[in-house]
């Protein structure tokens, strides 16, 4: 069934991190979305000028009627710089969506779930994370989660509390620019698989480099590449 655009409406706005902004869009979908599907929103120029964007929805599919999306302030982005600096509550904007089939988690699929995000790679795993645990709580699941500082950490306090209140969740964050600091690697990927155990899924999100880098780190550790999910951003 071909996406049409429709009007989706500003409810809130809030800062997330020092360049990450959380927006709750009210939508009237035609049908639900699921967990790790993205959006097309598009503006449009008093002069005709349109510019057109993809985001991952961060919310559980559990409220359909409203979708969360985390934005990322880029340089030079036209379209982040509008959702960061312009758009309040109230504002209307074009949307299409749900999108995707490939990179997203239903509870019938089960577990062990391995999630691995870079940066802002991280908004789609929210979704899923939240979806689990609302839905399928006992299915096991670790977030290998890099990050340049702990106040670039996405939904930092909520990861932080599943951590420790969700007997099935654990965390594990690798921050990249901050004293002694490192970047996910071979060791780092085998300290998670020994803390979960062979994923019967893994999601891999972030910028093209990283999903690279990632992917190929977990089919060196065995990963049968069939299990393995990917979303990439950038060039």
């Amino acid at each position: 069934m071909a996406l049409t655009w429709q009007e989706a409406r500003i409810t809130a706005a809030a800062p997330e991190t020092p360049r990450v902004r959380r927006l709750t869009l009210a939508v009237g979908w035609s049908r639900p979305f699921r967990a790790g599907q993205h959006v097309d929103v598009r503006l449009t120029a008093p002069d005709g000028y349109q510019a057109q964007r993809s985001y991952s929805i961060a919310s559980s599919p559990s409220r359909p009627e409203a979708i969360d999306l985390l934005i990322e302030r880029l340089d030079d982005g036209e379209v982040s710089g509008f959702f960061a600096d312009v758009a309040e509550p109230g504002d209307a904007i074009e949307l299409r969506g749900p999108i995707g089939g490939a990179f997203v988690w239903d509870p019938p699929q089960g577990g062990p779930l391995l999630l691995v995000g870079g940066g802002s790679g991280v908004v789609p795993l929210l979704s899923i994370l939240r979806h689990r645990a609302e839905a399928a709580p006992a299915v096991p699941a670790l977030l290998l989660y890099s990050a340049r500082t702990q106040e670039e950490v996405i939904a930092r306090e909520e990861l932080i509390r599943r951590d420790a209140e969700e007997p099935g969740f654990r965390l594990m964050l690798t921050l990249t620019r901050v004293p002694g600091g490192r970047r996910l690697d071979a060791g780092r990927i085998g300290e998670a698989l020994a803390a979960l155990g062979q994923p019967a899924h893994t999601f891999v999100c972030g910028a093209n480099p990283f999903v690279s880098a990632v992917s190929d780190l977990l089919v060196e550790a065995g990963l049968p590449p069939q299990t393995i999910r990917t979303e990439r951003f950038g060039g």
